[in-house]
């Protein structure tokens, strides 16, 4: 049964699609059968995977609003263990067409819940927004991840996409969590970056990922090339933090393959 994680922030620019694609492509080294869903209509993530958004029959928006099957529009990738359902610019027009659907805030969970049979793993890329469509992500969604960017307007927003989430959490998904907030664009030689990363584990603690994510031009370089960072460039600083960060999320839902008696090395009396 796939867990299904939405990478949120209506901020833009804060790693959301690098964080989507790279994080799925790493569970996907990881052995773990990933499917990354571009609900982005700039289809980022679709193409940072090295598929073109305008040669694909269909996307997301037609799963949500037409109704055609998930499983009709999946599309394999170069990644190992990774699938990616693929968005569209049409995503744009979707809020407008979902208006008078009766559970429009369900579409995407209807859409995603015949999925979770065959992933271990349903990675949801949003939009920089808090429109509909990322509501209906957070309704389908079992917790989200919070990319906040090392930078003076990192906390800008995070108390209005807190409360929206709680909304959520109140009205539509009541099971919804955060799996975790997770500092991005770190560069430890910066002050003002080791300030934003010192307020953010103030004020979140355990909410907060140990992995940080650091400036990395491999990571920047990897989606003009159609590829994730473990394709681009598997020995980048950018590709050991994303590896890092899945190992975090496996640890933290009790998913490791080595189970918790096995990693002791039992004591035996000195012959």
């Amino acid at each position: 049964m796939a867990k299904i994680i939405a990478i949120v922030n209506q901020k833009g620019g804060v790693g959301k699609t690098t964080t989507a694609i790279n994080l799925a492509a790493c569970l996907g080294i990881l052995e773990r059968r990933t499917l990354v869903v571009d609900a982005d209509p700039q289809a980022n993530a679709t193409s940072g995977t090295g598929l073109d958004p305008r040669e694909t029959k269909a996307s997301i928006y037609e799963c949500i609003v037409n109704g055609t099957p998930a499983t009709e529009v999946v599309h394999a990738t170069d990644n190992p263990n990774l699938d990616m359902l693929p968005g569209s610019i049409d995503l744009v027009g979707a809020e407008i067409e979902m208006i008078d659907m009766p559970q429009r805030e369900h579409q995407m969970k209807k859409v995603l819940d015949p999925l979770r049979d065959q992933y271990d793993f349903i990675i949801i890329d949003c939009s920089p927004s808090l429109g509909l469509v990322t509501v209906n992500a957070l309704v389908a969604a079992d917790s989200v991840i919070i990319p906040v960017q090392c930078e003076y307007f990192a906390l800008e927003g995070l108390g209005k996409l807190l409360n929206t989430i709680k909304i959520i959490q109140q009205r539509l998904n009541p099971e919804l969590l955060i799996e975790g907030m997770l500092l991005t664009m770190y560069d430890s030689r910066l002050r003002l970056a080791n300030q934003v990363v010192e307020e953010v584990k103030t004020h979140f603690q355990q909410l907060v990922f140990d992995t940080v994510i650091h400036r990395n031009v491999a990571l920047g370089e990897a989606p003009s090339h159609g590829q994730t960072i473990v394709m681009h460039d598997a020995s980048s600083k950018g590709a050991v933090n994303y590896l890092n960060l899945a190992r975090e999320i496996l640890q933290k839902n009790d998913m490791t393959r080595i189970k918790e008696e096995e990693r002791t090395i039992p004591v035996t009396e000195a012959q």
